[in-house]
């Protein structure tokens, strides 16, 4: 992505932490939430080796083929399991959007950082994301404590359930990468 260096390392960091947490959140007891948490902690980690400031590292011409692959393929899974969970449906759009995004830089002069892409398609993922963003904001304020299946208050009784199935840091997650999303459309 083109744009200050400082602002794509924090967008690195942001991708990357975000990533890390999804993959502390497969850890959980349940098996449609570690599924989730293995599709966001792909996201986390593919936007945060696109965020990489070209200073720093441009790709080989390779990457972006591959990248859009890769996306390409979570796509697909997305739209599979999309059949028994609406929430997939933001995971295809978010894993179109990586495949639009790795084309665009794909084609860009000399393969670098900060493609163009279509301007129409550009806007309309953008007004999606950031709506997601609201909408994802908006739903994590009034989070009540949720107790744990075991009885326990904590969320640590009863089995594995602890910080890491909480409802409203996966929220937190998935504002971070709606956010993140937002930051990289603009660069477009």
């Amino acid at each position: 992505m083109h744009g200050s260096a400082s602002s794509g390392w924090l967008l690195v960091a942001l991708c990357a932490a975000t990533g890390a947490y999804c993959l502390l959140r497969m850890r959980s007891s349940v098996e449609a939430q570690r599924r989730t948490a293995a599709d966001e902690a792909l996201m986390g980690f593919g936007m945060a080796l696109m965020a990489v400031p070209a200073a720093a590292f441009t790709p080989p011409p390779w990457a972006w083929p591959a990248y859009a692959a890769v996306f390409g393929a979570a796509a697909v899974r997305a739209l599979w399991t999309a059949r028994t969970s609406t929430h997939h449906l933001h995971h295809l759009v978010g894993a179109g959007a990586m495949v639009y995004m790795a084309l665009a830089m794909g084609g860009s002069p000399a393969h670098g950082h900060g493609g163009s892409g279509v301007p129409l398609l550009t806007g309309a993922l953008l007004l999606y994301f950031a709506g997601y963003v609201l909408l994802t904001g908006v739903r994590l304020v009034p989070v009540p404590a949720v107790a744990a299946s075991g009885g326990s208050e904590t969320g640590t009784g009863g089995g594995s359930d602890g910080w890491g199935d909480r409802p409203e840091l996966a929220r937190a997650c998935r504002l971070s990468m709606g956010i993140a999303m937002v930051a990289m459309l603009l660069t477009m």
